[in-house]
């Protein structure tokens, strides 16, 4: 198969990575993306993204990662940030308990049959896992509801195409979420 461009893909899936202030969300975006690490990271200002595309059960997928400032002072510019978004990686640091003891995460993601994968972004463990899950749980969401748009027998679902985007509300399909740590 060649290879197609980057502004080629079937589907965009817009990400989010959340968390504390300090947890590594840059550097799994950053490992994700470039397969870069840097122990020297900054705290992001605001929000920052970076896209990869890659294949999801024989698609091309063109992931779009939002990486949202941890610390409390951004949280109402970065929550503007969520909109729009089709799922979200949590990530903290195993090695600050404050920073997931708040969300007893592990027991919730079982109870809710979430998805629930450690990753290191520095040890580059886990984290093409990570992104391949919610990517997939995303695409097999989006598809069952094209086609159930699809077999409605008309009206504007009829006529989703692949490469169109796709408005999925949260009142409509509950999605499954991929944690990270």
């Amino acid at each position: 198969m060649a290879r197609r461009p980057d502004d080629e893909y079937d589907y965009l899936f817009k990400v989010v990575l959340i968390g504390d202030s300090g947890v590594g969300k840059s550097n799994l975006l950053s490992r994700f993306t470039r397969n870069e690490f840097c122990l020297e990271s900054k705290s992001t200002i605001g929000v920052e993204f970076a896209t990869r595309t890659l294949q999801v059960e024989g698609k091309t997928v063109k992931a779009q990662i939002w990486d949202t400032a941890g610390q409390e002072r951004y949280r109402a510019i970065t929550s503007a940030y969520y909109r729009g978004a089709l799922g979200a990686l949590l990530v903290y640091d195993t090695t600050k308990p404050t920073t997931f003891e708040n969300k007893m995460l592990k027991h919730f993601a079982e109870k809710e049959g979430l998805s629930f994968i450690e990753t290191s972004a520095l040890e580059a463990v886990n984290v093409e896992k990570a992104f391949q899950t919610i990517l997939g749980e995303i695409y097999r969401i989006i598809s069952k509801k094209s086609l159930a748009i699809g077999n409605s027998g008309g009206g504007i679902g009829s006529s989703v195409k692949q490469g169109e985007t796709l408005e999925v509300g949260s009142q409509e399909v509950n999605a499954k979420k991929a944690c990270c740590s």
